[in-house]
């Protein structure tokens, strides 16, 4: 027996289907992922907090879920939307359906309805917030709960994602380096893409601070991804601002990249409707080489494509930008060893296409030289 769903637009749209996963009633951003494969890493990324995300791709839910591609403790999206929900899983590593997982988690979705539609509506007026409700199918009374919601505009969800305290992911093999990755929200492949490289990754909370991190001696430090909208970040960005005015080598990721660009003294924006999906087309400027990569976003950084910019640690330029509509995904100091991206290099899910940032992160730092004597005293805000 099926139970009937609503889902409720802002502007009032509505969309009729059954339940999938929990039944309840949910509110939040209503944003879509392009990915064809992929749903258990996207469901377990901490950047979708806050968003009720709708799969592009019809058929869903084919492979079940494991206990091995889980990128974090939980599953993060606040609803569901698929078209089209795999009858029966079919994956020796299933261990369960993902209408059950998402049951289990009490993640309330919606399938059966037009997702194309939907992903049209999204496109041309922007994410916009919206409801889904197989607990009441009364559209007014879900109307106005979602238009008396909070939007993506201002939303600091930090405290929700990040560790509560610090771990430590070791190198595999002879340890090479010491990093202190500041969790925004990071996904567990992240840190493990270090470790395959020499790496000691510290994973250290959102509310670290610089005094903290120096008191590891690391070799870099790396921001990760994550929810929210970047100008709440006021804290990492400050931590961030003395890490670089202290010259120790940076990588950022996702918000990570937006927090960089912050600290830069650049703006960031919300983009009409972001980008996700792991087929997003990127251009190293550096290089010119075109690469396919995984995106979570919808902020973005606001910095001039072309030649260098001003910043308070020398020279700035834009290295990688989205090939669809222009939108900065990537930066980097000049006189400085500091670099971010917009997407995740991680590749869980996605293509591997981003890994060599990783290998660069690690030339950079090897490069730079140990930061073992780095003051604990570093004030930020120039160089």
């Amino acid at each position: 027996m099926t139970t009937e769903a609503i889902l409720v637009l802002e502007d009032g749209r509505v969309f009729r289907g059954e339940s999938f996963g929990a039944v309840g009633e949910t509110i939040g951003e209503i944003v879509f992922s392009t990915g064809m494969t992929g749903y258990q890493e996207t469901l377990t990324d901490p950047s979708y907090k806050g968003q009720i995300v709708a799969m592009t791709a019809p058929h869903i839910g084919n492979t079940g879920i494991n206990d091995e591609d889980f990128e974090s403790r939980r599953i993060w999206v606040d609803g569901y939307i698929v078209r089209d929900p795999a009858r029966v899983r079919s994956n020796w590593r299933s261990n369960r359906s993902l209408d059950d997982e998402l049951a289990a988690q009490d993640v309330v979705g919606i399938s059966g309805i037009d997702t194309r539609a939907l992903t049209r509506h999204l496109r041309e007026r922007g994410a916009m917030r919206g409801g889904i409700s197989s607990a009441s199918t009364d559209v007014d009374a879900l109307l106005a709960k979602v238009t008396s919601a909070p939007g993506m505009k201002g939303a600091n969800f930090l405290a929700d994602v990040t560790t509560d305290t610090t771990y430590v992911v070791p190198a595999v093999g002879d340890k090479r380096l010491t990093v202190a990755a500041i969790d925004l929200g990071i996904k567990g492949m992240t840190p493990r893409r270090m470790a395959e490289r020499g790496i000691e990754v510290h994973v250290m909370p959102a509310t670290t601070t610089y005094e903290e991190i120096a008191a590891i001696s690391p070799d870099g430090v790396f921001m990760s991804n994550g929810p929210g909208d970047p100008a709440t970040t006021d804290h990492v960005t400050a931590v961030l601002k003395q890490v670089l005015e202290a010259r120790i080598p940076y990588f950022g990721i996702c918000l990570g990249n937006q927090v960089f660009g912050r600290a830069l003294d650049l703006g960031t924006y919300k983009l009409v409707y972001g980008h996700r999906g792991i087929n997003q087309p990127v251009q190293d400027l550096t290089t010119g080489k075109v690469e396919i990569t995984a995106h979570n976003h919808g902020f973005a950084v606001d910095a001039p494509v072309e030649g260098t910019f001003e910043t308070p640690y020398g020279p700035g330029r834009v290295t990688h930008v989205c090939l669809n509509d222009n939108v900065v995904e990537g930066l980097a100091l000049l006189d400085q060893p500091a670099f971010s991206v917009q997407y995740h290099p991680e590749a869980a899910a996605g293509p591997h296409d981003a890994a060599y940032l990783f290998d660069r992160f690690v030339d950079l730092m090897a490069s730079t030289g140990s930061t073992s004597e780095v003051s604990t005293s570093s004030t930020g805000g120039g160089r």
